[in-house]
């Protein structure tokens, strides 16, 4: 009959130890079962290995022999499964607290090959538009525009580094109104507004040769455009207004022809968003995997 390896464990564990009692808290287990485990390995190998009395618990001669050289052996297995381990990567739970945009935009391309990559790891993604202390909230790291980082942060480029917001609206709505030359010609027209989570209104922001414009538009139909896009973008295909939005989200109703651009000399660039956390040091294993993958994948890179 073979002595089973965690039964070899144990012996040594309490041998070490110098009582069951020690050996359980330091293995995370029960003095009761180091027990019935020592019994069997004694059994199996017809000869005691402990003596035990109501103040010790100490190696007989057998023992001792066994334990030195048992416990280097069994060192060596667990340094093996240790490397074997290092190839299974991080584990763990990772909670990214991100804005609409950034889920609809930005993570679709990369969550499914990082989930691919590091199955071990499990991910959890808040949505939301408002502004949110990441570490209060229970969440790792976050992605938000430079303009809304707080300053002791960690901040590294994720997805287009060069954005713009475009006006667009339907053909029939620019039949029926006119199409707009100028930003300010917006106030004379329809437009799909969305406020902020505080309930304040935008501006629309244009700019040309240098010449910043700033708009406060109104119209017919409020949004929150963060959760409600898919909603302003089928009013403006239905002719209701004119709406702002990123450009990557209506450039689908641009190559489908359901939308037409405007004003599109007056775009305004601006920078992409970025991941952010609280320090590099002692950062959680999965979001350390989290941020290399998305510099070696490169997401972080300039995108046209």
């Amino acid at each position: 009959m073979t002595a089973d390896l965690n039964d070899l464990s144990a012996f040594v564990a309490v041998a070490q130890s110098g009582g069951f009692r020690s050996a359980a808290q330091r293995k995370g287990t029960s003095a009761s079962s180091l027990s019935e485990a020592v019994r069997r390995l004694e059994e199996v190998l017809g000869i005691r290995l402990l003596n035990r009395t109501t103040r010790s618990v100490a190696p007989t001669e057998a023992g001792a022999r066994l334990l030195e050289r048992l416990a280097p052996a069994l060192g060596e297995v667990e340094a093996s499964i240790s490397v074997v381990n290092a190839f299974r990567g991080p584990a763990g739970t990772l909670k990214l607290n991100v804005p609409v945009a950034a889920a609809r935009l930005i993570l679709p391309t990369i969550i499914p090959p990082f989930m691919t990559a590091y199955p071990e790891i499990k991910l959890e993604v808040v949505v939301e538009d408002n502004l949110v202390d990441v570490l209060a909230a229970g969440c790792d790291a976050g992605i938000r525009y430079d303009q809304r980082l707080e300053k002791d942060m960690v901040a590294v480029p994720i997805g287009p580094r060069v954005q713009r917001f475009a006006t667009a609206a339907s053909a029939g709505y620019l039949k029926a109104r006119g199409r707009p030359k100028h930003p300010r010609d917006l106030l004379k027209h329809a437009c799909l507004c969305g406020p902020f989570p505080s309930g304040a209104l935008p501006v629309w922001e244009f700019e040309r040769d240098g010449e910043v414009i700033q708009i406060d538009p109104s119209g017919p139909l409020l949004l929150r455009l963060g959760a409600a896009v898919d909603l302003a973008i089928a009013a403006a295909v239905q002719g209701l207004g004119i709406v702002c939005l990123f450009e990557e989200t209506l450039r689908p109703e641009f190559k489908a022809g359901s939308l037409v651009p405007i004003l599109e000399p007056w775009w305004r660039k601006f920078s992409g968003p970025f991941l952010y956390y609280p320090s590099r040091r002692l950062m959680p294993a999965p979001l350390r995997a989290f941020v290399n993958f998305t510099k070696a994948s490169g997401a972080t890179r300039q995108l046209a």
